[in-house]
């Protein structure tokens, strides 16, 4: 029998509902958990456990709020609270302080979350490597930007947390951790009240243990609830295997994961499973992506060059300086090469393909906290605004995870959710 920090968000609700379990004992299980894990994983920033209790108290005396009623939930701390600092990982905001939730975390609350604390995000959410550490091994790093996020899922401190993603940072630390990371459709879930690092890129999305659970957390975090019903399959979904022009990178945990994959793929709905190549448009269409998430960037922390540059790391600095040396010439012609193929892809995601099976990070996580990993597997994916979910299909040669990348049509999200939710059904 489970414990209730176990439990997935999903069962929780159903046990909620059923008067088996109380919204305070799921909190104090879930507490407990959090003060077993945090010394060694180190996922949060701050956290407040008696306003959460008093808050899940006052759950079990009312009415269903909504579809989290009662559900325990971290957020990356990029994000506006209003009974929580705001720091974005830089000590610039050590005292910052929101007088508003962001609009996401808004409707969470008001969905009937439990809002227990701000997870540890790397510095504005860029590469610099923050305190988390990976739940399967401390000494490799969790990934980020959405660190904190994916560790405290992965060490079921919680069932649920939020993040973003403007290269991979969703999809890279939920690789690494062995949990489920969804990014769903660019403008899904607004992104009011989130620190903007590059506004043609950010993406906000959740870190789950099951499928569900990351249906029903954006379902939450947009106002969509639609996107927990999930669609009946094709009969024949037609899956093909994508590795993108990058796909030489990739390492053979990752490439025997793909095949893992797509043999799980080709059992599960008896198709055939192909080698997908994507038009000559997406040649070194990373590198366009990198270009526009830092000349944008560069602009976005305008305020934090003129007045506390002395408080960026030395990485950050570079980068920026980087990204302001890119034209504004060259930043709209890769906007406007961008949006092209934006319409091939689509195109030939909803014609020829439902869902491409493509590699979620170069491998296992990388040794050391400092740097968070390669983002070279999400890019193009982000740049094109698809859904992508992330499945823990598989383990490398250091015992870690491996992750499996799926990408859909933009807007085809549930039809995304429901074909991985059938290949993790397959898996168990």
């Amino acid at each position: 029998m489970k414990l209730p920090y176990q439990l997935s968000a999903t069962e929780a609700v159903q046990k909620i509902q059923a008067g088996q379990l109380s919204c305070e004992q799921l909190l104090r299980s879930c507490i407990d958990r959090i003060e077993a894990k945090e010394p060694t994983t180190q996922a949060w920033v701050e956290t407040n456990f008696s306003a959460a209790l008093a808050q899940a108290k006052l759950l079990d005396r009312s009415a269903s709020r909504g579809i989290l009623h009662g559900i325990p939930f971290g957020a990356k701390d990029l994000f506006d609270t209003h009974d929580f600092p705001t720091r974005y990982g830089s000590p610039i905001y050590e005292h910052n302080q929101a007088s508003s939730d962001a609009v996401h975390i808004a409707l969470m609350r008001q969905a009937g979350g439990v809002l227990l604390g701000k997870t540890v995000t790397t510095e504005f959410a860029t590469f610099k490597g923050g305190k988390t550490r990976n739940p399967h091994n401390p000494d490799h790093t969790p990934g980020g930007s959405s660190s904190g996020s994916a560790a405290a899922v992965a060490d079921e401190m919680i069932p649920l947390a939020t993040g973003s993603q403007t290269a991979a940072s969703v999809i890279r630390p939920a690789a690494f951790c062995g949990v489920i990371g969804y990014k769903p459709t660019y403008g899904k879930i607004s992104l009011g009240g989130a620190k903007s690092l590059s506004p043609s890129l950010d993406t906000l999305g959740s870190f789950s243990r099951t499928v569900a659970d990351a249906a029903l957390c954006v379902a939450a975090m947009s106002g969509d609830s639609d996107l927990i019903n999930l669609p009946k399959l094709p009969k024949k979904p037609k899956l093909g295997i994508c590795l993108t022009d990058d796909g030489h990178l990739a390492s053979a945990e990752t490439i025997a994961a793909i095949a893992h994959a797509a043999l799980l793929a080709e059992d599960t709905f008896n198709i055939a499973v192909p080698d997908v190549e994507l038009p000559s448009i997406f040649k070194k269409m990373s590198e366009l992506q990198g270009r526009i998430m830092w000349s944008e960037s560069a602009r976005s922390f305008a305020f934090e060059q003129n007045n506390h540059a002395d408080q960026l790391s030395q990485q950050l600095r570079g980068l920026i300086k980087q990204g302001g040396a890119i034209t504004y010439e060259q930043y709209s012609s890769d906007l406007l090469t961008a949006e092209k193929a934006r319409g091939v892809i689509q195109d030939m995601l909803t014609s020829e393909w439902d869902v491409l099976i493509a590699p979620s990070a170069i491998g296992e996580a990388p040794h050391g906290i400092t740097q968070t990993g390669d983002p070279i597997f999400c890019r193009v994916w982000t740049l094109m605004g698809l859904p992508c979910i992330t499945l823990p299909l598989f383990k490398g040669p250091l015992g870690l995870p491996v992750g499996v990348q799926l990408v859909a049509a933009r807007g085809r999200d549930r039809l995304l959710l429901a074909i991985a939710d059938a290949l993790m059904q397959a898996h168990k």
